[in-house]
């Protein structure tokens, strides 16, 4: 039997031992899968040093000239063990320089791993600073981090040695976003459903009040109250819509979206759905459709509301008698980063605009240039706040544009799936 063999053979018993050794402890400490995941990791990187040990694991990762993917002396086994953990999984060498990075972890850190220190894969100071003490005195280290762009997401991190005849430190992130975003989706709803209702709620029981009391046979106050009160409850209605689209947009908004679909088409079915409000104000919705675009990832459902949000608010402010316009095309990446192109929509219309000073503040929650305005025409000032959080989760980006007296204009940028048709690219102003 080969030496080859016998290295293997030890390290598969070590791996085994450990993997028993995980499931005890995720069993002892109730830590879930991190832990479990965590300790895998370091019986596979045992098992890939043991039997590595000869090859030198810590020396430097070579591209794969057959494959153009990462490959070092980690062997193929265990590269493909890690490529089918979910959580992220980073192997560093003894001078801190990434021998492995499953795909999980590729998408966290967004760019190629091949012989990069962590410091540049990883520039939050507080995992360096654990990754430096696991290093030094080989006892594991575990965290809660922050990594803030393209969107905040939350992590526990797990960081321990393997130390079988060269180093080799495992990196392993489980993610909290979803969790996190839970619970302060939780606590947003009841703030702000418990201080933007008391005022509607307060006047329903106020008309209720008075019709029980000194105008229970006055048939005139009765219907007017009545009145009243029905366009109060509907307000209470479409503020808690609201809310609990917020909320539930706002709770997948780190998810990148997967679905291949036409932002044109998109756009066409709000506009169509917002048709008749339009017509019963006098308003035209022009669509200048552009053919050849390039298709977008998305969730379609969202980016009609995104849309239908952003019609919705051009008829209540629009001019009487006016046209709302909505174009498309294909403009650089912003600042010129990478070759991937945006595709956009821009929704016009020809009201009386919107004060500079307001402009930056438009998608605060419950922000309103016209107080009275927004909710003598149903507005909860919900609207663009739920457009910011859609545009977030697609990693696109808003636009707004306005002067006085000559409307605005509210363009989202969302990036391409596939820019290689040639399609001519506007540069916007």
């Amino acid at each position: 039997m080969s030496e080859t063999w016998n290295d293997w053979r030890l390290g598969l018993w070590v791996g085994a031992a450990a993997l028993l050794a995980g499931g005890v402890l995720a069993g002892l400490f109730h830590a879930g899968g991190l832990w479990a995941c965590a300790v895998l990791a370091v019986a596979v990187a045992g098992s890939a040093v043991f039997a590595g040990s000869r090859a030198k694991i810590s020396g430097p990762v070579r591209p794969d000239a057959a494959s153009g993917k990462e490959l070092s002396s980690l062997p193929a086994l265990a590269r493909g063990v890690f490529e089918q953990v979910p959580d992220p999984i980073m192997l560093l060498d003894a001078n801190g320089r990434a021998l492995f990075v499953n795909r999980a972890m590729r998408e966290v850190i967004g760019t190629d791993a091949t012989n990069k220190h962590v410091s540049a894969l990883l520039r939050t100071p507080a995992i360096l600073e654990a990754i430096d003490a696991t290093s030094e005195s080989g006892k594991p280290a575990s965290l809660q981090l922050i990594l803030p762009v393209p969107v905040e997401r939350h992590y526990e991190a797990y960081i321990g040695r393997a130390e079988m005849g060269a180093t080799v430190t495992v990196i392993v992130l489980h993610d909290l976003t979803a969790a996190k975003r839970a619970e302060q989706m939780r606590a947003d709803f009841v703030a702000n459903a418990s201080h933007e209702l008391r005022t509607p709620l307060a006047a329903v029981s106020g008309f209720i009040d008075t019709l029980r009391g000194h105008a229970r046979d006055d048939a005139e106050a009765r219907e007017k109250f009545l009145g009243i009160m029905s366009v109060e409850a509907g307000r209470m209605r479409r503020l808690i819509e609201d809310l609990l689209s917020l909320t539930r947009i706002e709770l997948n908004e780190h998810v990148r979206p997967s679905k291949l679909l036409q932002l044109e088409d998109a756009v066409s079915d709000a506009a169509a759905a917002l048709a008749p409000l339009a017509e019963s104000d006098n308003m035209t919705v022009e669509i200048e459709r552009q053919p050849g675009l390039p298709l977008i990832r998305g969730e379609r459902d969202e980016l009609i509301q995104l849309f239908q949000n952003l019609i919705h608010n051009a008829i209540k402010y629009g001019r009487e008698n006016g046209t709302i316009r909505i174009t498309f095309g294909l403009a650089p990446s912003p600042g010129g980063r990478n070759a991937e192109a945006f595709v956009f929509a821009a929704v016009h219309d020809e009201g009386d605009g919107i004060p500079a000073d307001a402009i930056p503040r438009l998608t605060e929650r419950f922000y309103r240039v016209d107080v009275k305005r927004s909710r003598e025409r149903g507005g909860t000032g919900l609207g663009l706040a739920i457009v910011k959080h859609i545009v977030n989760r697609h990693l696109g980006r808003l636009q707004i544009e306005s002067l006085p007296g000559q409307g605005s204009t509210f363009t989202v940028f969302l990036p391409a799936a596939d820019t290689a048709s040639p399609v001519h690219v506007t540069e916007l102003s």
